[in-house]
């Protein structure tokens, strides 16, 4: 409780400087987003909110997303399919994906040799990085168990046939 209250007051803070208020609906938003432990769409928490009987619009729900990615509290994620998904950010939280594509889980992870070779790379040259994201495709262990295989060797149709199952 005490790190969602610390959230909040950081996005009002943003807020402030944006010439913007802390709306009852942004809060709420802030709240839920907070509380998900997985990579959502916007529309999903629309759901999400009208479930629980807040009066909501779209368009607060994604105004709201766009100032939370350019304050840095959540971050787009674009995970193969036609639309982005969100994740909330939490401290120093850099990660990279490892996206099945026959069930469509997503599984994190961070490896600092890994991050030091792409900073390497990038010094040798010449290159400023200012932010990147690293997927990589294939088939998770579960699925390799099953015997499943993706249907088709195209990406994005893989990834769009997986999408309907990408919640755990």
């Amino acid at each position: 409780m005490a790190h969602l209250i610390k959230e909040i007051g950081r996005f009002q803070e943003f807020l402030q400087k944006q010439g913007l208020k802390l709306t009852g609906e942004r809060t709420a938003l802030l709240r839920e987003i907070f509380s998900t432990h997985y990579h959502f769409e916007a529309d999903e928490l629309l759901f999400k909110m009208k479930e629980k009987g807040a009066k909501i619009s779209r368009a607060t729900v994604y105004r709201t997303l766009e100032l939370l990615v350019k304050s840095g509290m959540v971050r787009r994620v674009h995970l193969g399919e036609d639309h982005y998904h969100y994740e909330h950010v939490t401290g120093n939280s850099h990660h990279d994906h490892l996206i099945c594509t026959t069930c469509g889980g997503v599984i994190e992870f961070n490896d600092p040799i890994l991050e030091e070779r792409q900073h390497e790379i990038c010094a040798k040259k010449k290159f400023t990085p200012t932010f990147h994201n690293l997927q990589i495709l294939g088939v998770c262990d579960s699925c390799t168990k099953k015997g499943e295989q993706p249907d088709a060797p195209d990406r994005v149709q893989m990834i769009q046939t997986a999408s309907l199952r990408l919640r755990k």
